[in-house]
């Protein structure tokens, strides 16, 4: 609970944790956003972790000049796209050891079936689309290496999403972050940046439950 506690006030106060982090490590800085963009991307367990919030924050510094807007997103659109690519080869790697079996204890092998169906005729626009959506991006390319999607329209999907979310947030918050409106209510800025982008998973969420006799 107290873990939890701090990952929230690190996320709502960005801008302090980010610019204690800047003066901190200075250019080791820029890798440690490449860490926390590739975790929070390419490993099931860490979907907690700060995306959209925290590259829209760190174009904010950029546009301060604290840090270079073309480093960061050069960075951070890396360690999207690694991030993504990782997910989909464990999901791939580990996906037939949890299908070995016809039944197992949370699986049943047809389950590969239908995610491999669901993802060739969906999942290509799926893996772009996810990466607006906390904790679903997560997911989204771990179940495609899972349902074997190719990894050739993988790669150049998870590109265009990895490039473009990226860029967003990052030029997002470097032309805009620096607004006095902004500026002056940046954790309110940050709260709502984070409940926009669970908008269409709670829609998600409620139509299916609608459909449910």
């Amino acid at each position: 609970m107290e873990f939890l506690s701090k990952i929230i006030d690190f996320i709502i106060h960005l801008d302090t944790h980010l610019s204690d982090l800047i003066q901190t490590y200075g250019l080791w800085t820029y890798l440690i956003l490449f860490v926390v963009i590739f975790c929070e991307t390419g490993l099931v367990v860490t979907p907690f972790l700060p995306g959209d919030s925290l590259i829209f924050a760190a174009g904010t510094f950029a546009a301060r000049g604290d840090l270079k807007v073309g480093w960061l997103f050069l960075v951070l659109a890396a360690a999207a796209v690694i991030g993504d690519t990782v997910n989909y080869w464990i999901g791939k790697i580990i996906g037939p050891k949890i299908f070995h079996k016809e039944k197992t204890r949370f699986f049943r092998k047809e389950y590969l079936g239908r995610t491999h169906e669901f993802y060739e005729k969906y999942g290509a626009e799926t893996i772009i689309i996810a990466r607006f959506v906390p904790i679903i991006r997560t997911f989204a390319p771990f179940v495609a290496g899972i349902g074997r999607m190719s990894y050739l329209k993988f790669i150049s999907y998870n590109v265009i999403g990895g490039v473009g979310w990226v860029a967003i947030f990052t030029f997002g918050g470097y032309f805009f972050g620096n607004i006095p409106f902004v500026k002056n209510n940046f954790s309110i800025v940050i709260i709502a940046i984070i409940l926009i982008s669970l908008v269409p998973a709670v829609l998600e969420f409620l139509k299916h439950r609608k459909k449910r006799p």
